[in-house]
């Protein structure tokens, strides 16, 4: 291993790192403050467990948040979480898009259903979810 080749690893790096981060910018929510989404995760997490437990779920909806929660704690990233504001972007986008699947393939009366948490939590995540506000949205 040269330093070629690490200069063309150290490239790879850095462009994955932007292509995240351009990603992330084009796929984010607009209007959603980080805080009123963290103030949501519980009930969010509420909700997922919900939809992997119900049978009336697709299946490929329950796989796809099975495999959203092992994203999620698995150690291995595609950038590491050691790294100052990138480290979660990956785990980010992977969740915003995992979310917007589930609400394109239950629609947003179906997570709406389930919801338990309270309505400005709702308010948050049908934002996340891409779907707007308000109970009577369905898959776009």
């Amino acid at each position: 291993m040269g330093p070629d080749f690490l200069l063309a690893v150290a490239a790879a790096l850095v462009a994955t790192w932007l292509a995240c981060l351009a990603l992330f910018w084009l796929a984010r929510p607009k209007g959603v403050p980080v805080r009123a989404v963290v103030a949501a995760i519980p009930d969010l997490l509420r909700l997922l467990r919900g939809l992997v437990a119900d049978p009336a779920v697709p299946l490929d909806v329950r796989l796809v948040l099975v495999c959203l929660v092992a994203w999620i704690v698995s150690p291995l990233d595609l950038i590491p979480e050691f790294i100052p504001v990138l480290g979660p972007i990956d785990d980010v986008v992977v969740a915003v898009a995992a979310l917007r699947y589930v609400r394109w393939r239950v629609g947003l009366p179906g997570l709406r259903a389930r919801w338990r948490g309270s309505d400005a939590s709702w308010e948050v995540v049908a934002r996340l979810v891409g779907g707007g506000t308000g109970p009577d949205r369905g898959p776009e």
